[in-house]
């Protein structure tokens, strides 16, 4: 049997059917730029997520970048960020001129809450990162923000749909960043981002910037820049966003059918409370300390895994750091994410778990 990571091919039937409608809307509208299906779509985040403000961007880089320059973080400025994550929540804070500060995680690949050690008099943000679709505990670090007067940007790029505490990923900082990439549990079919936020001052000044800096055509009043959302992916994303209930029941069956199967395998640690609230199983990461072998057995096997992620970022040239990051390197040497999309059969996930518990059951 062949079980890829991801193979968006897969596409249900119905979700192909309210794309091509979605499709064939913007082109009876002749509007590919803006228009209704972008302002739909903003609606509809807004509502979704309990917001005041959603803007549509380009992608969840251009969301993060937007972010800490609505919030005026620039040059001489720090900002926090977690050693383990994507490499666009520290390339952002060096694109805007400031410093990314890296802290260190928890076993779950959350930024550590030692954090606060780190602030110094430059220090403007920090940037908790929801990986794997599991969220930081917000409640705390909001509260801790405050009493530095450091403003909270939410890289929510993984998790959409966790709530905590009644609250939406997303909706806890000062903005929350979203990713829409074909890879997420809500995924455009190509490139999409969005800022959210309950100040509609810090959502003007990321509208302008988002667009070259004018609130209406050849009226500049800053210097911006084009980030905005393709009008296509926009209506390809309310399309989408009709799902995506639907998906994560999908997903959280998946993920218990994995964490019944592998529950008794002592060299294995299954990710910590896939199944609640304030995660939304994005992906399931396991690990081992013989990840390296696993994951080439898994391949010999048929089964597509990947790692989330090789690096920790103040190892990587752009920012090197010292620092042990002790718990963030080993999650980076034993990490290894298992096939979990809702295009998944359950005679897939037997397939995948039977493997794995040959390979450590085998002499």
């Amino acid at each position: 049997m062949i079980v890829p990571f991801l193979d968006l091919k897969r596409m249900h039937k119905a979700q192909k059917e309210k794309l091509s409608f979605a499709f064939g809307k913007v082109l009876d509208e002749g509007l590919f730029s803006g228009g209704a299906a972008v302002t739909e779509f903003q609606g509809e985040l807004e509502s979704w997520l309990e917001v005041k403000h959603a803007i549509g961007l380009g992608n969840g880089t251009d969301a993060l970048e937007l972010a800490l320059k609505a919030l005026g973080i620039g040059v001489g400025d720090e900002v926090i960020v977690p050693a383990l994550t994507w490499v666009s929540t520290a390339e952002v804070v060096k694109l805007v001129g400031a410093e990314p500060i890296f802290a260190d995680t928890d076993e779950n690949g959350l930024i550590s809450r030692n954090w606060t050690g780190l602030c110094t008099e430059k220090t403007r943000a920090i940037i908790p990162v929801h990986l794997y679709g599991k969220m930081v505990p917000m409640e705390a670090l909001v509260q801790e923000a405050k009493k530095r007067n450091l403003y909270v940007v939410e890289d929510a790029a993984q998790s959409f749909g966790a709530v905590q505490n009644g609250k939406a990923s997303g909706t806890w900082g000062d903005i929350g960043a979203l990713s829409f990439y074909p890879t997420k549990n809500l995924a455009a079919l190509g490139e999409a981002g969005a800022c959210v936020t309950n100040d509609s001052k810090l959502m003007g000044l990321i509208s302008l910037l988002s667009n070259h800096g004018q609130p209406k055509r050849d009226d500049h009043e800053l210097a911006g820049r084009n980030a905005r959302i393709d009008s296509l992916q926009a209506s390809f994303l309310s399309a989408q966003l009709s799902f995506f209930s639907e998906f994560q029941v999908r997903r959280k069956e998946l993920a218990e059918a994995y964490l019944e199967a592998l529950k008794d395998i002592q060299e294995l640690t299954l990710p910590e409370d896939i199944l609640s609230k304030d995660h939304n199983a994005h992906l399931f990461v396991i690990k081992t300390k013989r990840r390296n072998e696993l994951m080439k057995y898994l391949e010999g096997e048929g089964i597509g895994t990947a790692i989330h992620y090789p690096k920790i970022l103040p190892d990587l040239e752009p920012f090197k750091s010292e620092g042990s990051f002790a718990v963030a390197r080993k999650i980076t040497e034993t990490c290894l994410s298992l096939p979990l999309n809702p295009y998944l059969s359950d005679k897939e996930i037997e397939y995948v778990t039977d493997c794995i518990r040959r390979f450590f059951t085998k002499k």
